[in-house]
C-alpha cells in the first residue's frame, strides 16, 4: 500500500530531522531499543530513509485527480438554490400582502372616524 509507505518515509524523515536538530537519538528508539533489550523478541528495524526518498523519487505516481460529476452537483446547488429564493419571493410577496392589508385596514379606520367627528366651527 503506497499510503503506509508514504506514512513510514514521513516517520524516517521527522525523526531524522529530530535526530539533525537535537544531536541525538530520539526517544522513540531508546524506547524500542530498551524494550527489545529486556524482551526475547528482535528489534524491528527502521527503514532506510535514503533508500525510501530514492525509490520515492524514481518512480513518482502522478495524483490521481478525482473526477466530480459536476453537471449533477451544478444541478443540486441551482435547485437548491432556485428553491431558496422562491421561498425568500413567497415571504416578500406575504410581506407586501400584509403591509397592505394593514395600511388599508388603518385608513379604513381613519376615514371613518374622520366621517364620524362634529363638523368643525371655522366660522365662529
Amino acid at each position: 500500500m503506497k499510503w503506509m509507505r508514504e506514512r513510514d518515509l514521513l516517520i524516517a524523515q521527522t525523526m531524522a530531522f529530530v535526530q539533525s536538530v537535537t544531536g541525538k537519538k530520539p526517544d522513540g528508539e531508546k524506547s524500542v531499543a530498551f524494550s527489545a533489550a529486556t524482551s526475547d523478541l528482535p528489534a524491528p528495524a527502521m527503514p532506510d530513509i535514503e533508500a525510501m526518498l530514492a525509490e520515492a523519487i524514481a518512480d513518482p505516481e502522478p495524483p490521481k485527480p478525482l473526477q466530480i460529476s459536476r453537471p449533477a452537483l451544478r444541478s443540486e446547488y441551482q435547485n437548491e438554490i432556485q428553491a431558496r429564493v422562491a421561498n425568500f419571493r413567497a415571504h416578500q410577496q406575504r410581506f407586501l400582502k400584509e403591509r397592505d392589508d394593514y395600511c388599508s385596514t388603518t385608513m379604513a379606520k381613519v376615514q371613518k372616524a374622520l366621517k364620524e367627528l362634529p363638523p368643525s366651527r371655522l366660522g365662529k
